[in-house]
Formats: C-alpha cells, sequence, structure tokens
C-alpha cells in the first residue's frame, strides 16, 4: 500500500491520541481514494472528519480543482490535521465546516447542495449513521457512490447477543440497505467493515 509521508505523520500522530482508535483505517482510506481517481470524483463530503487521516488520502486523490467538505463537531482535532494537509500540498482542497454533522448535512440542502457531490464518506456516530445516509442520498448525485465505514463494527453486527446500540443501529442500517433495490451494494472485510453503495435513482 502506497502512504505519503505525510499521511504516515497523520496516523502516527493521530494514533498517540487518547480516542486515536477512531481514525480511519489505512486500507480504507486507500480505498475510498481509489475509488475516486477511477471515478473522476471532483466534489466529496465526508461525515466526521476527526484528525483528517481519510480527509488527507481523499484530496490528494482529487484533481487540483476537487474539493472535499468535511464535517465534525471538534475543531481542535481537524486542526492538528491541518498541519499535515498544508505539508502535503492540498490544505486548499478542503473545506472544513465545524459543527454536529447533523445539522450541518440539513444546511449543505438548505443552501441548494442537493445531487452536489459525487462521493461521500460516512465515519461518524455510528448512531446517526442512518440519519446520515438519508441525507447524503439526497446530496449524492444519481450514479455517485457513497461509503460507510464501520459497518462490521470488529464483528459485532454477526453475534445476535450483541445488543449494544451501535451494533443494533448498525445491523438494522445494513438489512434496511440490502432490502433497498434503489442502491447497489457492496460490503467489503476492510478495515472494520466498509458498505460501498451506489445511487440507483
Amino acid at each position: 500500500m502506497r502512504e505519503h509521508p505525510a499521511q504516515a505523520a497523520l496516523r502516527a500522530e493521530t494514533d498517540r491520541l487518547e480516542h486515536g482508535d477512531m481514525r480511519t483505517s489505512p486500507e480504507a482510506a486507500a480505498l475510498v481514494a481509489f475509488l475516486i481517481e477511477t471515478t473522476g470524483a471532483r466534489a466529496v463530503l465526508e461525515v466526521g472528519c476527526f484528525t483528517g487521516h481519510a480527509t488527507l488520502a481523499m484530496a490528494l486523490a482529487l484533481p487540483p480543482d476537487g474539493r472535499v467538505t468535511t464535517l465534525d463537531v471538534n475543531a481542535d482535532w481537524q486542526a492538528l490535521g491541518r498541519r499535515h494537509w498544508e505539508a502535503a500540498g492540498v490544505a486548499d482542497r478542503i473545506r472544513f465546516r465545524e459543527g454536529p454533522a447533523l445539522a450541518s448535512l440539513d444546511e449543505l440542502l438548505a443552501e441548494g447542495s442537493a445531487d452536489g457531490f459525487d462521493l461521500a464518506l460516512i465515519d461518524a456516530d455510528k448512531k446517526t449513521y442512518p440519519a446520515y445516509l438519508q441525507r447524503c442520498r439526497r446530496l449524492v448525485r444519481t450514479g455517485g457512490l457513497i461509503v460507510l465505514d464501520n459497518t462490521l463494527w470488529r464483528g459485532r453486527v454477526a453475534d445476535p447477543h450483541d445488543q449494544s446500540r451501535q451494533a443494533d443501529t448498525l445491523r438494522r442500517l445494513n438489512q434496511a440497505i440490502h432490502d433497498d433495490p434503489d442502491l447497489a451494494l457492496v460490503l467489503l472485510p476492510v478495515g472494520d467493515g466498509l458498505t460501498l453503495l451506489r445511487r440507483r435513482r
């Protein structure tokens, strides 16, 4: 797997944080970056920035006129990542919006951004995944991609005895996605489970 020096540095710095395990796996970030490059995506939406490890991977995959709009409630975490975005020379491709992600998604819709994104990555509060997906289906254009991280939840979604709110929400969401004919679907055992969706209509 290829990794830009700034990506490696950001990953190492993130892993030293108390909540460093929240970062996207390098394998998942690389796959999303590959999808951006192969589909020619120019407008990317990220729900859940954290320190911007996946943000950086996506920005590096974009053409110079591409943009990542990334959402997070915590500006301090992205400030850590921004140093590495700048070191990689792609900080100008990233737009950070501070605030609760659900409110930010609703603001984007109110601003007229429906069908305005080629790809969305959802990697934030698991309990709110269904609401995030509902908004992203409106924000991503027909034929665009929606990627959800952590959909295997360390294997807990396959354990019927695990009735934690996160596992149960993801289990129900996985089933709802499976039953939805308007979404092309593949769930990959990459990282903590990566679900790839294509909006058919």
